[in-house]
């Protein structure tokens, strides 16, 4: 850290803490070129996950829009509120494999896995969204595959 008296490049820190349990650190430093003492905070700079739409758009990931999302589904279903938190942290945690990007259709099908093994008709609800059903038929065919897959 540079000197913000005199410039010198190589400066000691002197003391280190920190701040309001936060991701912000304060450091006290002194240089010893000049021997006078300024203080620094320091705050991780966190990358921002980027969502790749279908139509080539590209937004910042939205966890308040992912929980939204599964909280619609589940909604007038007997799912504890904690339940979602719980299901849209664990999404979250597996999206941190992405380092900069994930295509929303990644997020989709985690969120479909999670739901059906929440709850069938949440899943129901959110795959007729996501996959947009054009017919009764492929509706009535999911409805099937979903029922032998909860009987198996």
């Amino acid at each position: 850290m540079k000197c913000t008296f005199c410039g010198y490049s190589d400066t000691k820190i002197t003391n280190s803490r920190p701040l309001d349990e936060s991701s912000v650190v304060r450091r006290r430093r002194e240089c010893p070129q000049c021997a006078k003492r300024f203080t620094t905070y320091e705050r991780i700079e966190e990358m921002p996950l980027m969502v790749s739409k279908t139509d080539n758009q590209r937004e910042p990931f939205n966890r308040d829009k992912l929980r939204d999302g599964v909280a619609l589904a589940c909604r007038k279903r007997p799912i504890d509120r904690s339940v979602i938190e719980k299901t849209v942290d664990d999404i979250e945690h597996e999206l941190q494999e992405y380092v900069f990007e994930v295509p929303s259709r990644i997020i989709g099908e985690k969120v479909l896995k999670k739901l059906l093994e929440l709850d069938p008709i949440a899943y129901i609800r959110f795959a007729s969204v996501y996959y947009q059903y054009a017919d009764i038929d492929t509706f009535l065919n999911e409805l099937k595959r979903i029922k032998e897959i909860k009987e198996k």
